[in-house]
């Protein structure tokens, strides 16, 4: 049931763990919204200052036209797809590293940094709160960036110039330990501040809304999209201004600009502090699942009740109660220790039926988790080998000669272009014909998304046979512009799966774990960067160094392509089942205050008709 005269309300009330800055009720007529939640994403991408101008027209384009939430994210992805994406030139053409060496050192940064929000996520939600992790995270960002200025720049940090006869000889000399240890110093400073960033900001992002007010939930429907669209730009910038200043100017000059803007960023988010609208951070969610765990192997052998009412708290529970891992119920049985109010009330004694259904949702979230991070194995292939094949095309346009990590430009081209498009067209017209208010759910998001990363990688592979034939018998190099076709297919398919997978990790989630489902979410990408890693290892290992190699028009980089076509395939096949099976979370009605006038929503009526059926079913499963 809903209450008319409960949404809008101006002190915030119905929620007493958000709060302004002074740690008051908010105002939501001075905080949150669009214009805060743009705020903390323009904070978070580390903004050069040849770009602010363009940062400041874009906040105030934003800002009327309600999409301010693109500001911050920009500063953060400028700096890392500014390292990322030429980096594997760097670590192959300056310290003479293998290309397969190269890719996995690259793959392995890219990893760390968003396994990291695992870490950032916990913290966030255990004790320090978004706004403060966000803070502390952007600063440790740019003492990495600034470490890698230093580590690019110190000319004893890099081996020997090498010609391009000794290049061709393998005669070069490779980077030492010791001129690698500041490089990995710099890289993993960087992953660590930049996973406790990318962990929260979305999550702070969201906190700006209230889902109880019709109006700020209309608005929050279009947040993740234009987060995303934030996002790209920064990321087009880096490709594009970044790396060819990395190229043509310096390391240093590309990398010191970044840590410039990054000390700018940190300095917007704190004073715009007083727009934000701050959660209090509700204990650590490892230790209610950890707990609710412990409560379920402890108390195995004990007989469900005869009705969920039975269960712990069931009456004042904050979620809907669900039949699905129906094991876990038994953390929330009231036995005989617990008949004094005191072991009632003791969280190791007994969980709360709201516990025991918050673990359930986190569980529910594992099967498309698993299904998403092939996705991400193949993305990371356009940050290391379409790099390195670009390197061996033709690059001129006239007498200019493009960088080779520029081309990623037309990937985040590409997903600007799918990210308009969803908003502006995808989305209004699967409304008209789904009659669902999203359009589009973030599961079919998902979906779309993988099937174009297959069709990216079947591409990559022709592409990839093509050029390297008629490299070989012609002596001829063809444009690099056709890389644009797995540029083009990868692009779109994660403006698809990147909004998604971020709307379903943060929505499925119980709200006090948003910050950790969100690392959640920045883990899949993690682990498709090591699955990189893995594949890469393991594909040298069995061919002999037959596939991947250094100079490509000796290898078979395209078997490799097909490999994860073939991969992305299964992976596929595999989501296909497990998405059906999900049930999307539904928020428990609003129980009216006295006076109140009540309204049933679809919403309501579809959670009643599940707890029915659900009390009915644990009825006839009651044990004897």
């Amino acid at each position: 049931m809903v209450l008319v005269g409960s949404h809008g309300e101006k002190d915030g009330s119905n929620d007493e763990t958000v709060v302004d800055y002074r740690r008051n009720p908010v105002d939501k007529s001075k905080t949150g919204g669009w214009l805060a939640a743009g705020l903390i994403l323009g904070a978070y991408d580390e903004l050069q200052e040849l770009v602010w101008f363009i940062l400041i027209q874009f906040f105030l384009f934003a800002n009327m036209n309600g999409n301010l939430g693109a500001g911050s994210e920009l500063s953060e992805r400028i700096c890392v797809m500014g390292i990322s994406m030429n980096l594997v030139t760097y670590l192959v053409g300056d310290l003479h590293i293998s290309a397969a060496k190269s890719a996995t050192i690259v793959t392995n940064f890219m990893g760390t940094l968003n396994l990291l929000g695992l870490l950032g996520g916990f913290l966030a939600d255990a004790k320090l709160g978004r706004y403060l992790t966000v803070a502390l995270s952007a600063s440790i960002t740019a003492m990495g960036v600034i470490l890698l200025t230093l580590a690019t720049t110190i000319p004893s940090m890099s081996p020997p110039p090498c010609d391009d006869y000794r290049r061709q000889h393998h005669e070069c000399i490779e980077a030492n330990g010791r001129q690698l240890a500041l490089l990995y110093a710099a890289l993993y400073t960087t992953a660590l501040g930049g996973g406790g960033i990318k962990s929260n900001v979305s999550g702070f992002g969201s906190d700006q809304f209230d889902l109880k007010d019709p109006k700020e939930e209309k608005a929050m429907i279009f947040f993740f999209n234009r987060f995303y669209f934030g996002i790209s730009i920064g990321s087009l910038f880096a490709v594009i201004v970044l790396v060819y200043i990395q190229d043509n100017v310096g390391r240093g000059w590309g990398y010191g600009i970044s840590a410039g803007t990054m000390v700018i960023a940190v300095a917007v988010l704190l004073c715009e502090t007083p727009w934000y609208r701050f959660k209090k951070p509700q204990g650590s969610p490892l230790t209610i699942i950890w707990r609710v765990l412990f409560l379920t192997l402890k108390k195995r052998n004990q007989s469900y009740p005869s009705h969920p009412s039975l269960l712990n708290d069931y009456e004042n529970r904050k979620v809907p109660y669900t039949q699905r891992f129906k094991c876990l119920d038994k953390a929330a049985i009231l036995d005989d220790n617990c008949a004094a109010n005191t072991n009632s009330n003791n969280p190791w004694i007994v969980s709360t039926v709201t516990q025991v259904e918050e673990v359930k949702m986190v569980l529910k979230l594992l099967p498309i988790w698993s299904t998403c991070i092939l996705f991400w194995t193949i993305y990371s292939q356009m940050i290391t080998f379409t790099v390195e094949q670009a390197t061996v095309m033709h690059r001129k346009v006239g007498s200019f000669v493009i960088p080779a990590g520029s081309f990623s430009a037309f990937l985040i081209i590409t997903i600007l272009l799918f990210t308009s498009l969803n908003e502006k067209v995808f989305v209004p017209l699967a409304r008209k014909i789904t009659h669902n208010v999203q359009g589009i759910t973030s599961l079919q998001r998902i979906g779309i998304g993988l099937i174009l990363s297959i069709a990216a990688m079947v591409g990559a592979a022709i592409v990839e046979k093509e050029r390297r034939e008629i490299a070989i018998q012609k002596e001829v190099k063809i444009s690099a512009f056709w890389l644009l076709v797995q540029f083009f297919l990868v692009g779109a398919g994660e403006a698809f799966a990147y909004v998604g997978q971020l709307e379903f990790f943060i929505r499925e989630a119980p709200d006090r774990m948003k910050s950790m489902s969100t690392g959640l979410f920045l883990s899949t990408i993690s682990m498709g960067f090591f699955v990189s890693s893995l594949l890469v290892s393991i594909v040298d290992h069995v061919t002999k160094k037959s596939w991947l190699r250094s100079n490509l028009n000796k290898g078979k980089l395209n078997n490799f392509y097909w490999l994860l076509a073939v991969l992305g395939f299964l992976n596929f096949l595999v989501f296909l089942i497990v998405a059906s099976r999900h049930q999307y979370k539904t928020q428990l009605p609003i129980k009216p205050e006295s006076g109140g006038k009540e309204l049933k929503s679809l919403n309501d009526e579809m959670i009643e008709d599940m707890e029915k059926k659900a009390s009915l079913q644990s009825v006839g499963n009651v044990e004897p």
